[in-house]
């Protein structure tokens, strides 16, 4: 018997298994009227698609259970008065430590009846500087501060207000009237694309910072979903990835995938980023490095599946993407991770952290001009005229962009390099010393500037609280629980690493003696935020956080129930 015999056998099996399904459903329905077999029929309909709807959302249907779960548990009223007085509690802790008005200071609520001289307005600018140097002031121009402030030289200060200054007025939504400021933001994105290996079409835009730069490439790359016709656009990113990820996923209506980490290495696990890729993925993401651990992910690695799948990939360098392009001629080896990696199509890279320009200041770049189509927004009805931006601003401060340009020229590839050494140096400085403090470790193998710092001893922000009383301010960080610093210009200095080694094995001494006492003061805030199941307690909270942020009242003390302090424990 040949194939086709057999495939003869097998479709008349097939009819007579459907013959029978139509005289059931037909024997079933003898009885019906035609009215009742098409009410059942929209009925089951509807049903189903309100099933679908309900089970296939972009956040997932446990997470969904969860969060109801917690709004009943908030709603028995003991339970509730209860949560909500704890809450009450920490925002009125949080708003008395924001609140640092020295004695016979207030808030301005109000403009003046009568304009106040420049020499008032500076007089009155000098008494808000005295808010910063007090006794328990972080001095970040003596390197205690992790990031934050890359560099701060006084003669590059000068510089760059002097060119803020020339192009303070201007705009680049008008290149027309400052057609210098558009030659200044296209000469930094082809210097940008050069120094990422781009090719002819390469291209790119400034935008305000590292957060617009990623909203703008999941921007393009949702528009391009959609036009495939993908409902629900996904990105794949890995777990560490910048929180800009969430933002723009809750933005434009995308899912976050979310891809866990090999945990010795603490880089995205590629197999399970494989296994998640679907026929709603928009886009994957690598970062070079990421922000947490300051871990290099597999850029080659996860390109390859970019090439193979035809998705586009994106590389997240805002953090040490102007540290990172410099280190093979300053004499430090990475894996490629740039647009001369086949299947990368866009890096983002902040210019105003080691590209030492004001703040501000940040590049979206692309492999292909066809990518940047997708960035751009066009309203060509309006009533004043065809209105076209690159990116969400529509008027932009030409003179940051400005500032940005003279910084990059005044630096040099020469002056990049230089300070890439010194800070690749430190970082690699400070990870011999603190791998060989009894006690703590450190995540993964850092390339670059930043080092996490963990402990499977005793609770690690016990380590950060004792550091904060020796003046350092570093990054807490969570899931797992550890602190990392990240180093700048200002850590070169002479003696700051070494202090920052010294402290860290002093503390860190102290507390091995006794590493199963609880965490107090901030650290054990910190602690106890990662362990709320609620986590829309933890948004609750960070939402108070930003509304004191703008709070003009002055609270009232109240040390009933203050959280502890900062010391060392």
């Amino acid at each position: 018997m040949d194939y086709r015999s057999a495939l003869e056998v097998y479709k008349e099996t097939v009819l007579l298994y459907v013959k029978e399904g139509q005289r059931q459903v037909n024997s079933h329905c003898a009885d019906l009227e035609p009215w009742q077999i098409i009410g059942a029929s929209v009925i089951t309909t509807l049903g189903a698609v309100y099933i679908k709807g309900v089970l296939f959302q972009q956040e997932s249907l446990t997470s969904r259970v969860k969060k109801q779960c917690f709004r009943l548990i908030r709603k028995i009223p003991f339970v509730g008065a209860s949560i909500q007085n704890q809450l009450n509690k920490a925002l009125d802790d949080m708003s008395l430590s924001l609140c640092t008005l020295k004695e016979g200071m207030s808030y301005t609520k109000q403009l003046p009846s009568k304009g106040l001289s420049q020499s008032q307005v500076m007089d009155r600018i000098r008494e808000y500087e005295t808010l910063s140097k007090h006794d328990s002031s972080v001095q970040w121009e003596k390197g205690r501060v992790s990031g934050a402030v890359y560099w701060g030289d006084e003669s590059l200060t000068k510089f760059l207000v002097k060119v803020y200054g020339d192009f303070a007025w201007s705009n680049p939504l008008h290149p027309d009237i400052f057609p210098c400021v558009r030659k200044m933001e296209a000469e930094v994105v082809r210097m940008s694309c050069t120094l990422f290996n781009g090719g002819p079409k390469s291209c790119g835009t400034v935008t305000s910072g590292g957060t617009e730069s990623i909203l703008m490439a999941c921007k393009a790359y949702r528009d391009m979903a959609h036009e495939r016709g993908v409902k629900y656009p996904e990105i794949l990113a890995p777990v560490s990835v910048h929180a800009a990820f969430d933002k723009a996923a809750h933005y434009f209506g995308m899912k976050l995938v979310h891809i866990p980490l090999v945990n010795n290495t603490m880089k995205v696990d590629v197999k399970a980023m494989k296994r998640a890729i679907n026929g709603n993925t928009a886009m994957l993401v690598c970062s070079a490095p990421q922000f947490p651990h300051g871990i290099m992910d597999p850029v080659e690695e996860v390109a390859e599946l970019a090439v193979r799948y035809n998705l586009p990939l994106h590389v997240d360098a805002c953090l040490g993407g102007f540290l990172i392009v410099f280190m093979e001629k300053a004499g430090y080896t990475l894996a490629p991770f740039d647009f001369s990696v086949k299947g990368v199509t866009s890096i983002s890279a902040d210019t105003h952290k080691y590209g030492y320009a004001p703040k501000g200041s940040s590049v979206i770049l692309y492999s292909d001009t066809k990518y940047r189509q997708y960035q751009y927004f066009v309203a060509p009805d309006w009533q004043g005229g065809i209105y076209a931006s690159p990116s969400i601003a529509g008027s932009r401060p030409g003179g940051i962009i400005a500032a940005c340009w003279a910084t990059m020229m005044h630096m040099g590839e020469d002056g990049y390099i230089e300070t890439t050494k010194k800070i690749i140096s430190t970082a690699r400085k400070i990870i011999t010393g603190i791998n060989q403090i009894e006690g703590v470790y450190v995540f993964g193998n850092p390339e670059v500037s930043v080092v996490a710092i963990g402990s499977d001893v005793f609770d690690i922000f016990r380590l950060s609280n004792a550091l904060t009383s020796k003046g350092w301010n570093l990054n807490t960080l969570q899931f797992p629980s550890s602190i990392h610093i990240c180093c700048t210009v200002l850590h070169t200095q002479p003696g700051v690493a070494d202090q920052f080694i010294g402290d860290v094995r002093e503390q860190v001494a102290i507390i091995m003696k006794n590493p199963s006492e609880k965490t107090t003061g901030m650290g054990a805030i910190y602690g106890m935020a990662q362990s709320i199941p609620d986590r829309s307690m933890v948004t609750e909270i960070s939402r108070g956080f930003l509304d004191c942020l703008y709070s003009t009242e002055v609270p009232k003390l109240n040390t009933s129930h203050m959280n502890g302090n900062g010391k060392a424990h």
